[in-house]
């Protein structure tokens, strides 16, 4: 018995050992990956593997580590292996997360979108997950689903300009012309003068001329848009039609005025309506206010910096009314 007893100590100690040793190789892997040391940081973790081969956090690190080093299908089973077992709800929520970009890095949306509803049932309050999985539903034309992922995700970060750029986006695709102009306007206030800033401006131009955006690949144009939705639509056709009667001798006074007849003709339309989001209406109640308050000229040259160079010099020589504008956007 007493010889018995020894063994069994020693096999107690031999388990605790090598579940120590596991636990140090996990640690030495993270410093190393800490310091983008990812392929010595591999390594470490295959050898925390060879002792618990089922460790959530040595098959989480690994994958990780994999798929900085640009190996991310080698990293999918060992993410697959994390979301199982004993591992948190963090760490299973960050594994499925990352199954996810990597879906989605590699065209498969679909795919992409099951990882990050798993991942979403775990930490429903993760905000770049609500992102990541509306950029997922945008690539794969799911434009209705992209658009509450959206929302979901402002609601979160207000001031996440990705996340508002990808709401007006999908309201342009379903032909929801006035949300998609507010929500790019609403982009263009964080976010003046970037490369996607240019784009953004264009998208508005694009609206306020009427055009449509040409269906993708694989994408279905939609076929019927809402009473409400219409007369939104109708309502931007008619103000822009009202001032394409005057003569203007430069762009940026063109584009003021299109843009104050717009929030005009907006503002109460919005406040009756009975479907629309609070991400529509609070915008379009606040543009309407703007443009009544004498600030639209620095507003116009202060999002259509990013295209063109007179609203540069203009800005620089308005100090004043720029303040103003800053002022007021403060206080609304």
């Amino acid at each position: 018995m007493k010889r018995f007893s020894l063994i069994l100590l020693l096999v107690i100690a031999c388990a605790i050992t090598y579940a120590q040793d596991a636990r140090s190789l996990i640690k030495e892997g993270a410093d190393l990956s800490s310091a983008k040391q990812y392929t010595a940081a591999i390594e470490k973790y295959k050898a925390a593997l060879v002792i618990e081969p089922n460790n959530p956090q040595a098959n989480y690190q690994l994958a990780f580590a994999l798929n900085q080093t640009g190996k991310s299908t080698d990293a999918i089973p060992y993410l697959q292996k994390a979301t199982t077992g004993d591992a948190s709800a963090n760490m299973k929520s960050g594994a499925y997360a990352l199954l996810g970009s990597i879906y989605d890095q590699a065209k498969q949306p679909a795919k992409a979108i099951e990882n990050y509803k798993q991942a979403l049932t775990l930490t429903p309050d993760d905000q770049q997950l609500q992102y990541n999985l509306g950029l997922a539903f945008f690539r794969n034309h799911q434009y209705v689903e992209a658009e509450q992922c959206a929302i979901n995700s402002l609601k979160l970060a207000p001031q996440h300009s990705a996340s508002m750029r990808l709401y007006a986006l999908v309201a342009f695709h379903q032909n929801k012309r006035a949300p998609a102009l507010l929500g790019l306007c609403s982009f263009l206030l964080m976010e003046p003068n970037t490369p996607r800033s240019s784009e953004s401006y264009s998208n508005i131009q694009h609206i306020i001329q009427g055009g449509d955006l040409k269906p993708e690949p694989g994408e279905v144009a939609p076929h019927h848009i809402d009473a409400e939705t219409n007369a939104l639509n109708q309502a931007i056709s008619s103000a822009v039609a009202t001032e394409a009667k005057r003569r203007y001798f430069v762009a940026a006074d063109k584009f003021t005025q299109q843009l104050q007849a717009i929030f005009a003709a907006i503002g109460p339309l919005a406040e009756k309506q009975q479907h629309g989001s609070e991400l529509f209406k609070a915008p379009a109640a606040r543009f309407y206010k703007l443009s009544q308050s004498g600030n639209m000229p620095a507003f116009a040259r202060l999002i259509s910096q990013s295209s063109d160079k007179a609203s540069v010099a203009w800005i620089a020589a308005h100090s004043d009314e720029m303040g103003k504008l800053d002022e007021w956007l403060k206080g609304n």
